[in-house]
Parts: structure tokens; sequence; C-alpha cells
């Protein structure tokens, strides 16, 4: 087939558009394809930049005729139509990879399976504190390439998937963050973990001796994989470790140790802005990400000291009659809600449910069985939770919105408990996204 377009980009939403306007400025033919509806504040974009574009279904031979297709990371690559363009051997890439080849920025790029957003938001608030000229994209603010077209910034930091990474080749990360793997979105990996590990480590593509790999020192999943492959890049440890000789972030007594070839300082816990184990790593990795760019001591300390955590992730939102209701919508998968449930200090209600990834609820069992009174399910299929739970907590009862999940939860309560939604779960059976489920959490608990 005769090539029409440079670019076909398949997927009209943040990074599909922001990868269409980058592909226009840069002077390539352009098209945009989606199989549904398009927002309006995304149609208008392409509408401004004149780029060529289909909403409600796909014209397959427009998108054949592409040099090279930029797909939306929320496509999942077994569909026939990408089958179709690997038979036609037509590349397929995500918007990072692309986006990549038009900055020499240093990036910072940010995976794990939980605590990205945190960190990337950390560590883009001490480079912003430092005055750098910095961009934050990847799964959090504007697309990358948006920026990559409209800025020219000479850092970003860039919070980056694992369904990113399955489209990236060419991309290189100046400094890259692991900070953990545990089993999410298994249903994309064919249920196979160590495929799912192996799109995580795509972090650590085409790094050289002068780059970075910043990693968490106890996770046995990442120490295992380090052992497999050889890693170029200089590895960086973070933990609750005794101070090593080597550079990193060290956990000893009630502080936290940074150090370098070059410089060392500390912080007490009680300095942190974030508290929670998980807050204490989130906040070692951003500090040594800082560190190896050489921004100053104070600075990192200041920001770590003064950042204010993100909304729908441990976010308090209200104490009603002396319960304290707690908004974690964020957490989409099993490890991110072990991690909220370890840090709640009082008999809790737990609001759980969506749709189930593979979840494996075993791990959570001790945890439930120590701190939690009652369960509240928020979701159109609770079974497998029920099926967990059954044998360890006595009430568990099934809500099929956010506003009847509040109800329940503030009737199972009592002064001084803590309503807890940390669902587990994707949102999209109810919801349009978490955002939208915790903000329905919100509003509801505010009516009471």
């Amino acid at each position: 087939m005769k090539q029409k377009y440079d670019i076909v980009v398949i997927g009209a939403g943040e990074s599909g558009v922001g990868a269409a306007v980058l592909a226009k400025t840069r002077n390539l033919s352009v098209f945009v394809s989606d199989k549904g509806k398009i927002p309006k504040k995304y149609r208008d974009v392409l509408t401004h930049f004149e780029i060529e574009f289909e909403e409600s279904g796909h014209s397959i031979r427009k998108i054949l005729s592409a040099a090279e297709v930029v797909k939306s990371p929320g496509i999942p690559d077994n569909i026939p139509l990408i089958k179709e363009l690997h038979k036609k051997k037509i590349g397929v890439i995500s918007e990072i990879e692309f986006a990549s080849r038009y900055t020499n920025a240093t990036k910072i790029c940010i995976t794990g399976s939980n605590g990205k957003t945190t960190t990337t938001l950390l560590t883009y608030h001490i480079l912003k504190n430092a005055g750098l000229n910095v961009g934050l994209a990847g799964n959090v603010g504007d697309s990358f390439a948006m920026q990559v077209a409209l800025h020219n910034f000479d850092y970003y930091v860039l919070e980056i998937s694992s369904f990113q990474l399955d489209g990236m080749y060419d991309f290189k990360a100046e400094v890259a963050v692991l900070l953990n793997i545990t089993p999410d979105h298994l249903n994309r990996y064919d249920y196979d973990f160590q495929k799912y590990v192996d799109s995580k480590f795509r972090i650590l593509q085409n790094q050289t001796k002068n780059d970075f790999f910043i990693y968490w020192a106890e996770d046995s999943v990442i120490l295992n994989e380090m052992k497999k492959r050889k890693i170029e890049a200089t590895a960086v440890p973070f933990g609750f470790l005794p101070e090593g000789k080597s550079a990193g972030a060290f956990l000893t007594e009630n502080k936290i140790v940074f150090k370098n070839d070059k410089i060392k300082f500390s912080m007490t816990l009680e300095q942190l802005a974030l508290q929670g184990k998980h807050n204490q790593r989130n906040s070692m990795a951003a500090g040594i990400g800082a560190q190896l760019i050489e921004i100053r001591k104070e600075t990192i300390k200041q920001s770590l000291s003064d950042f204010q955590n993100i909304s729908h992730r441990l976010e308090f939102v209200a104490s009603v009659h002396g319960i304290s209701f707690i908004n974690d919508s964020k957490a989409t998968n099993i490890n991110a809600t072990w991690y909220a449930l370890e840090y709640v200090d009082k008999p809790t209600v737990w609001i759980v449910g969506g749709v189930d990834k593979g979840n494996d609820y075993e791990i959570l069992k001790l945890l439930v069985e120590e701190k939690v009174k009652a369960i509240v399910c928020l979701g159109l299929d609770n079974t497998n939770i029920h099926k967990a739970f059954a044998d360890v907590v006595d009430v568990i009862v099934d809500t099929e919105s956010a506003k009847e999940a509040v109800e329940a939860a503030y009737h199972l309560a009592e002064k001084g408990d803590i309503v807890l939604l940390s669902p587990a779960c994707a949102s999209f059976d109810l919801f349009e996204n978490y955002e939208d489920r915790g903000n329905q959490f919100k509003q509801a608990v505010n009516e009471l």
C-alpha cells in the first residue's frame, strides 16, 4: 500500500493528541484515528492545529498507509488492528518514544507498580524549587509530546507506565528510577508475571555508564532480576538499610541519610512532608534523583519537607462525628492497598472493589484481620472479595455507587474509626477513572 502519512496516531486522548501536535509542528503528515468519540477539548486542539482526524471508528486503509504509528498506551497490543500493523512491518511506538526524538533534555524517568506519581511530583517539586527549566509529563501533567512541541525544557521528570515502556525502543533515561515490582495489569501480560517484570526493566534500555539507575534495594523481584542482567548504568540503591559504603539513601535510626561521592546529608523522618513507610521510600528515590543532577542539599531538604500530597492518594477528606474519611482511590492494585492498610492506625471500614486485574488478595489478609472491622464492596462483581475475606471479616456488604458505599461505611463505623477508600481495583465498571471515583467519594462524604 502506498504511503500516505508519516505518522498515524491511534487514540485521541492526552498522549495521542500531543503526539499529533508534535508531528504537525515538525512538518510531518499526520492523521489521528479514534474508535470512540473524541472529547471536545481534544477535538478543538486538533482543529486548531489543522490536523486531519476521524472518530467513532477506524479507516483501516488510511492507518495501514502510515510510515509509523503512535499508539495510545491504553490500547492492547493483541487487538486485530495492531497485529495487522505488525504483520505489515509498520512500526508501532508510544508517544514517549516519539517525543524523545525531538528533545535533548535530561530525562528523569520513574516507574514501578506503586508510588510513581508521588515520586514523580516530589522530584519535579525539587527541580522546580531549584530554579531549573523543567517539564512534568508522562502519566501526569500535559503529555510529553505536547510539551516537546510547544516548549524547550532542559529537564523532564516523566512518570512512565509499563504500557508506555512496551512501545519504547530507542528512548533512553539519563536517570531511571524503579520503585518496586508487584503483580499488576497481569491481564495485559497473559497473566505471566515475568512478562510484566521484563516490561518494567525496559526503563534501563539504552543506558550507558554515564547514566544512573535508582532502585529499591529491598525488593526481591528487582534484586533477582538485576542478577540476570548486565546493567551498564551506575546503580544507586535506597531502602531501610544500614548505611552503605556506596552512594544512595539509607535509613539510620530515625533519619534518612543521602550520600554520594561529593556530598552527604540527612533528614529526620519527622521533617518529611509525606509520612508512612511507603512515602519514606518515595522521598528517598526523589532525593537521590535530585542529588544526581547536583541540586543543592538545602533545596532537596526544603522541598522534601514542604511538598503537598496529590489528590486521591491517602488524602484526608473530612472527619464526620469523629470518623475520619480517607480517599485512596488511586490505589488500583493490591500492593498500593497494602501500603494504605499498613498506614491506617485505627479500626477501619474498608471500601474496596471495581475491575479486578487478576488480584491475589492473600497478601492483604493479615493486615485486614488486624485492622479492618467491616468491608464495603464498591463494584459490579464482588465475588472474589467475598471469597477472600469471608473468613476474616464478619461484615461484608455490596454497594454500586460512591454515595451508597459512603453511607454504608458511615453506619458501620464508630467515633474514632477510619473509613478508607482503597479499592485495589480499576474503576471502569462504575466510574470514568480513579479521579472520578475519588471525587464522587469526597462529594458523598461532604454530603453526610
